[in-house]
């Protein structure tokens, strides 16, 4: 057999055919071996300037996942994925083993010793960047992995501790992974898929297993989605400065360039008129307001996140700077904003900056406090709960592996009820809070 067939066999690469060949020089033609050196040249160079246009194309799949993860530090947090369901009490915690864990705070409560914890496994599930509950549904889980989708089917009533594998749908396409963002439609019909190395936008239909790519040139990528509480629009960041909003109903979509850096987070108000976004190397929040006859002309900037130093017990500390995530609560009237901070200086920590707001009749934001944990743990990710009765419930999953509840309560809800396990609030400083306290950052005015 010729060495050549066992070459390409065995690398199972176009290039490192071009490379035998070329090397091969007694045992090919002499012009076989010349043009097989300029073609390996022509796509070295075609791979090194698409290289240099999309940097994020250089990394291994891990950093790529960690790049763009709306998780701080997501390479070495012990939970990398939180997802509350949206209808009951429940929710799913992706974990740095790449196991899942879905817990049901009530049942823990009531009964702590019979209490079951699934947990879920499975050989494609490695380097989990998202997991999300299907909305109306009891039981289905996306969740984006390293080379696919999976999607759990877990009964609810089951009193198995370890699904089966076979309780999973294995979504892939070719030349779509790392998957780092999933999101479903509001009706739970339609769930997209985002990967950082594919331009296309994956629509998938769960149960008939296919899926329609929604492709546009530019961006490098596709590296964070958000779908709108009324279904209307999609957010889509890519890894260059740029992003776009798609309408579902045509599926068009609209471009919007960014100054500096890529789209960076971003979060929908309740009624899905107004888009809030950051981007990177920038210390603002923008908005966009979408209406029934016409789109948005122009980005706002609603808030400046600039550093500012604050007086503590324990010293001064500098809040503000970048921000890694968004999230909204569902009633629309608290923001939070977890800031970055600089893991190098001691009193630049990582801080979660929560905002009042109010969308109607006109949008209003203003600081409202800051979300601290305990000595030496760093907010990595949170959410809002759904369907929190009593006001807004923040759940912040801590560098230390530790997720507590932060409960909001509004005057409008009435006598507030504890009704969820490791429930606790962090109180910001009352002179902090009193001098904000008549300060608006943005208020809309009426034209």
């Amino acid at each position: 057999m010729h060495p050549l067939s066992v070459y390409s066999r065995r690398d199972g690469g176009f290039t490192g055919l071009l490379n035998e060949i070329t090397n091969s020089h007694t045992e090919v033609p002499k012009w076989l071996s010349v043009s097989s050196g300029c073609i390996l040249a022509l796509l070295r160079w075609v791979s090194s300037f698409h290289g240099s246009l999309f940097p994020h194309l250089t990394l291994s799949s891990e950093d790529m996942i960690a790049e763009f993860s709306q998780v701080l530090n997501w390479s070495d947090c012990v939970v990398r994925a939180f997802a509350w369901h949206p209808h009951t009490d429940k929710f799913a915690v992706a974990l740095l083993d790449d196991s899942i864990k879905i817990y049901n705070p009530k049942s823990t409560i009531t009964n702590s010793v019979n209490a079951t914890t699934p947990t879920l496994k499975h050989r494609l599930q490695r380097s989990v960047a998202a997991v999300q509950w299907k909305p109306l549904c009891a039981s289905a889980l996306a969740v984006a992995c390293q080379n696919c989708l999976l999607v759990w089917h877990v009964d609810p009533c089951s009193l198995s501790t370890r699904p089966s594998s076979g309780c999973a749908q294995v979504l892939s396409h070719p030349g779509h992974s790392p998957v780092t963002s999933i999101a479903w439609s509001p009706s739970g019909s339609l769930l997209v898929s985002a990967s950082p190395v594919d331009t296309a936008m994956m629509v998938w239909d769960v149960a008939a297993e296919s899926c329609v790519p929604l492709q546009r040139v530019g961006g490098g990528g596709v590296t964070f989605l958000s779908w709108s509480p009324d279904g209307s629009h999609v957010l889509a960041s890519t890894p260059s400065a740029l992003f776009r909003v798609w309408e579902t109903r045509m599926w068009t979509c609209e471009r919007w360039p960014c100054v500096k850096g890529r789209c960076q987070s971003g979060c929908w108000s309740p009624d899905g008129s107004r888009l809030l976004f950051t981007v990177q190397e920038e210390t603002v929040i923008y908005a966009l307001t979408f209406t029934d006859t016409t789109g948005p002309q122009a980005a706002a900037v609603v808030a400046d996140l600039s550093e500012t130093t604050f007086n503590t017990p324990d010293g001064d500390i500098i809040v503000g700077g970048e921000v890694q995530s968004l999230a909204w609560d569902p009633r629309g009237e608290r923001l939070a904003v977890l800031l970055k901070g600089d893991p190098q200086a001691a009193d630049r920590p990582a801080v979660i900056a929560i905002f009042k707001t109010r969308t109607n009749p006109i949008f209003e934001l203003l600081p409202c406090g800051f979300v601290q944990g305990e000595p030496g743990a760093e907010p990595r990710l949170m959410q809002f709960h759904p369907n929190f009765q009593h006001g807004a419930l923040l759940t912040v999953c801590w560098s230390t592996g530790r997720i507590t509840h932060v409960p909001f309560y509004f005057v409008s809800t009435g006598v507030p009820r504890f009704g969820l396990s490791d429930t606790q609030s962090l109180p910001c400083s009352q002179e902090r809070s009193a001098d904000f306290a008549n300060q608006s950052l943005f208020t809309e005015f009426m034209s």
